[in-house]
């Protein structure tokens, strides 16, 4: 069948415009606006019409029209943004590029661990707040750093789709319990009465405290309800969590299976630990892979009640302390929230083995 509409302009594309386009197209550092004009063109000079081309790059047949046209008429040099109304632009595009690849390829010229805006203007000749607006436009954050580690358990694979098994698809007349403990919370009491918020001026507490002990919070986080079931004990031996595996047998239902996902710390494999399991069979303990606390859904608990209480609060014993995290647990036990677990075990297998092929090509 003929093709329907006006007839398309002939698209040619030279070898060395080719290689030009492949290039922007693949680094990593291009604009994206230019990698996604450098793949229209690339596109359609194998023949693809607007329509086929726009459903393969996700934009429309329109933006795919005005590009092949610019490109018909004016080359490379056409891909640029023309010139707006206005003052003339003083940052081009091979500013930005050059910013961004400087960023991402290159170490700071003093030394240092990462660019700062003043270095970076130094380089590039631009003032700091251009500087500090490309970043901020494509993300860059040289001032931080994450912090990440590779599990080097032997049996990481099978641990990871046992406990995401467990949050996808749990097993019937089971309860699972996200069980750890939050050691050595400190009773921390300010030197100085603490300052109440006002218009305009936040709280203000005095940086230097008073250290009044410290404690233990064990909790078994309720997967499926968001329920916790608490303790508060002085130390964090393995004495102490036979005595909180008790407390959460009273306090389950006793026709139920119970599976606890815990981290690999000795006390939870301790000889007492092993003998009370064999006398409670309906408890099944499901360790999580080493270096992986992120897979244990307690700790997401952990870092709410430390945001919320702990790292501003100020108590004058380790009594005082207590009672006010169990306080905090009870209003939460009221209207509990379930941290819901979405990710599969491949989906996190192929993040790490994403990171895995970064840092190989890193090395090279």
């Amino acid at each position: 069948m003929a093709q329907r509409g006006r007839k398309k302009r002939l698209l040619v594309v030279s070898d060395e415009d080719r290689r030009t386009l492949e290039q922007i197209a693949r680094r990593p550092t291009s604009a994206q606006v230019m990698a996604q004009r450098a793949r229209i063109i690339l596109r359609c000079a194998e023949g693809g019409t607007d329509a086929e081309v726009a459903r393969v790059l996700g934009v429309w047949p329109q933006t795919v029209g005005k590009w092949r046209n610019r490109y018909i008429d004016g080359g490379l040099e056409a891909l640029s943004d023309k010139d707006r109304p206005g003052q003339p632009r003083k940052i081009t595009d091979a500013h930005v590029e050059e910013v961004i690849r400087q960023t991402l390829e290159q170490p700071s010229p003093d030394g240092g661990t990462h660019w700062s805006t003043r270095s970076m203007a130094e380089r590039t000749g631009l003032n700091q707040t251009a500087v500090s607006r490309i970043w901020r436009a494509f993300g860059l954050k040289p001032h931080l750093v994450d912090e990440w580690k590779l599990s080097n358990d032997p049996f990481f694979i099978e641990k990871v789709r046992d406990v995401t098994g467990l949050y996808l698809n749990p097993p019937d007349a089971a309860l699972v319990l996200c069980v750890d403990e939050k050691s050595q919370i400190q009773a921390l009491n300010r030197s100085a009465p603490v300052l109440p918020m006002m218009p305009a001026v936040p709280e203000r507490q005095t940086h230097d405290y008073i250290r009044h002990g410290t404690t233990t919070l064990f909790a078994a986080l309720d997967a499926a309800s968001g329920k916790v079931i608490s303790a508060h004990h002085r130390r964090h031996r393995s004495v102490e969590f036979r005595k909180f595996l008790n407390q959460i047998d009273r306090e389950t239902p006793p026709g139920l299976d119970v599976h606890l996902i815990v981290d690999n710390y000795g006390t939870h494999k301790a000889p007492i630990v092993k003998d009370w399991l064999l006398a409670h069979p309906r408890f099944h303990l499901h360790f999580i892979p080493t270096y992986s606390s992120w897979l244990n859904l307690v700790e997401r608990f952990f870092a709410e009640i430390t945001r919320r209480m702990i790292r501003r609060g100020s108590y004058t014993s380790v009594s005082d302390l207590e009672h006010a995290l169990q306080g905090w647990i009870d209003t939460w036990n009221e209207n509990p929230r379930p941290f819901v677990w979405t990710k599969t075990a491949e989906e996190i297998f192929e993040t790490i083995a994403a990171y895995l092929h970064r840092i190989n090509d890193s090395e090279h």
